[in-house]
């Protein structure tokens, strides 16, 4: 499957839009990460516990974008967006979405 933040596959032609797919995920914060977290705001710095958790939410995401591009009979996603949001106190939605098309074979 081939994945694109632009509107096309450079060098690909698109035979057949087949819709906007989608993945999503939401995740809680965990309470250990939120005191270290706490620690890092003192002293700065990344905060690597969240930068893993929303790095594990965007892969599970896309897998999800790509299954349901896949059960459409699409072989690349053009136009990819993330989008998140906050939806309860400690937890977030990561969002995945573009095109499903059908490309020529090359």
């Amino acid at each position: 499957m081939l994945i694109s933040n632009i509107e096309l596959i450079p060098g690909r032609k698109i035979l057949r839009h087949l819709g906007m797919v989608q993945g999503n995920t939401v995740r809680a914060k965990h309470v250990g990460r939120d005191i270290l977290a706490g620690f890092k705001n003192i002293f700065g710095g990344e905060l690597t516990a969240y930068t893993e958790l929303l790095t594990e939410a965007r892969e599970e995401a896309v897998e999800r974008m790509v299954a349901q591009a896949e059960h459409l009979g699409a072989n690349a996603v053009v136009n990819v967006r993330f989008s998140t949001s906050s939806v309860t106190a400690g937890a977030a939605e990561l969002f995945a979405y573009g095109t499903a098309v059908v490309l020529e074979d090359g």
